[in-house]
């Protein structure tokens, strides 16, 4: 059976992208075969499980720009878990494509060319995105089948929401019919500030009018995982599952797995 695609995935940075990536994997993990994709120059990725992202001679930046197979660069970083990591050498892959676009005539393709054969592999792939629109965004939303959209409930958020929703309704039109939204969850969230609340009352109005899941399940703020990563090398879903902060996302995968 062919893995279940995902990309967690939103043109605003700081909201937990990797975070939910690494935690629903380390999930995932107990049952099932995942592999992570990090697509982000900051390689935290990797970081989540204890590893150096610069340490790595072989990453998504030489699959998809040198060509190098994509089965060379994976490493396992847990029981079940394998990861093609990136690092700062992700900041030059526009500028490296768009300046030989003869050698990469498909570049909206490339990792769908490059990745699309692991799908017999595993039973999930989670695609970790980058924080802004970009020659990867639209690799991303080429290849996978869903996505799923963090939403901090800050003042500018709602736009950036409405951005998101519009590039993938866009990319479905053009280059992925299958493509669709997963749903939005909100993340770190204070329910004791009248901002959050309102915010996220302005979000679900929004997601329903569109006809965009938004899940019941939320992330709070908290500390709790980058301490998990700090002192154990690993997320929280791996180390901590009896935390009610950590549970969180176990409750967020049940509902997501209700309409995947």
């Amino acid at each position: 059976m062919a893995a279940k695609v995902w990309a967690i995935c939103t043109n605003k940075g700081g909201v937990l992208k990797t975070t939910i990536t690494t935690n629903l994997a380390g999930i995932l993990s107990k049952t099932k075969k995942v592999l992570i994709i990090d697509t982000d120059m900051q390689g935290n990725c990797l970081i989540s499980f204890g590893k150096n992202p610069d340490q790595q001679k072989l990453t998504i930046y030489n699959v998809l720009v040198e060509n190098v197979p994509v089965e060379k660069a994976i490493v396992n970083v847990h029981k079940n878990i394998d990861v093609l990591a990136a690092n700062d050498d992700m900041d030059l892959f526009d500028f490296d494509i768009l300046m030989n676009i003869k050698k990469y005539p498909h570049f909206f393709m490339l990792v769908k060319g490059a990745i699309d054969k692991l799908r017999n592999k595993y039973d999930y792939i989670l695609v970790d995105a980058p924080p802004y629109k970009g020659l990867m965004h639209g690799n991303i939303l080429s290849f996978v089948d869903k996505v799923l959209i963090p939403f901090q409930p800050e003042t500018y958020s709602m736009r950036s929401l409405v951005k998101m929703i519009q590039s993938i309704e866009e990319f479905k039109k053009q280059h992925n019919p299958t493509l669709s939204i997963l749903g939005v969850v909100a993340t770190l969230v204070d329910q004791r500030t009248n901002l959050h609340s309102q915010v996220l009352q302005e979000c679900r109005k929004y997601c329903h009018h569109q006809n965009v899941r938004m899940f019941e399940t939320y992330i709070p703020r908290s500390v709790r995982f980058a301490s998990s990563i700090a002192y154990e090398k690993l997320p929280a879903t791996l180390t901590d599952v009896k935390n009610p902060i950590v549970m969180n996302y176990f409750d967020l995968l049940k509902e997501v797995q209700q309409f995947e």
